[in-house]
């Protein structure tokens, strides 16, 4: 997060408005709810592990055993049980 002094950033009237309610402290303002993102969005992650649980479940369908594909994906047993009961 970066920091930006508010009067190099606000309109002095805004300021003065704002600081009616603050004073010399930090206060985070979000992004709009709609510039919000979801995991994955910006680089290729999402579609990866998207492609990677698919394999899995093939996989295990295919007869690889849950310890087996555990292994095989440095994934926990746990995690790869997750995956394969998982309905998308």
């Amino acid at each position: 997060m970066k920091y930006s002094k508010a009067e190099s950033v606000f309109p002095e009237e805004l300021l003065r408005i704002i600081q009616q309610y603050v004073q010399g402290e930090l206060v985070y303002i979000p992004k709009p709810k709609e510039a919000h993102r979801k995991w994955g969005e910006n680089t290729r992650s999402k579609s990866i592990v998207t492609a990677r649980n698919a394999e899995i479940k093939s996989l295990y369908r295919g007869g690889v055993s849950m310890s087996e594909l555990s292994d095989r994906y440095f994934l926990s047993f746990e995690s790869i049980k997750k995956i394969i009961y998982t309905k998308n």
